[in-house]
């Protein structure tokens, strides 16, 4: 039979994990993702041309382009600029996915070139750190992860200096 302090332990088990449940809850967005403004110098033609260079260096393909802000245009919505790059080593990406389907959800890498409304330009991707510290992936996997998350801020990094 337990005892009254076991039942007691029992009870008040779950009241032990609120506070980290409510921490994950109050997570903004904004704590997902990583953000970095252009230099003052650097045009935002000039950010696309460095990152598409740096890109091809570090061997990542950039697979597909979303000018959104042209086809929102083209509806009649007004809209300051925001195009949607996409790149990918695809031979990580079949490793990633061979291992877990989910990282599917992931792919290919993004980074987003953005006007705010102040017309300040940014540059913003999914902070894989986030996903990595999660993923609990083998070693040879988290080594690629790491490897594609350093190319993806290498590439920003190129673009928000206009490093050609």
């Amino acid at each position: 039979m337990p005892t009254l302090k076991a039942l007691a332990a029992l009870v008040l088990i779950p009241w032990l994990f609120l506070p980290a449940m409510s921490a994950a809850q109050e997570m903004n967005i904004a704590d997902t993702v990583l953000r970095m403004p252009l230099a003052e110098d650097v045009s935002m033609d000039d950010a696309v041309d460095s990152m598409k260079l740096r890109a091809n260096g570090l061997n990542f393909k950039l697979v597909a382009h979303l000018p959104l802000y042209q086809e929102l245009q083209a509806m009649g919505v007004d809209s300051k600029r925001v195009e949607i790059f996409q790149f990918c080593d695809a031979r990580i990406a079949h490793e990633m996915i061979s291992h877990n389907i989910d990282f599917s959800a992931y792919l290919p890498c993004r980074i987003t070139l953005i006007e705010d409304q102040e017309g300040k330009a940014w540059l913003v991707t999914l902070d894989l750190d986030k996903v990595m510290h999660t993923a609990k992936l083998p070693p040879d996997l988290l080594e690629k992860a790491i490897l594609v998350r350093d190319n993806i801020q290498s590439i920003m990094e190129a673009g928000a200096n206009g490093e050609l």
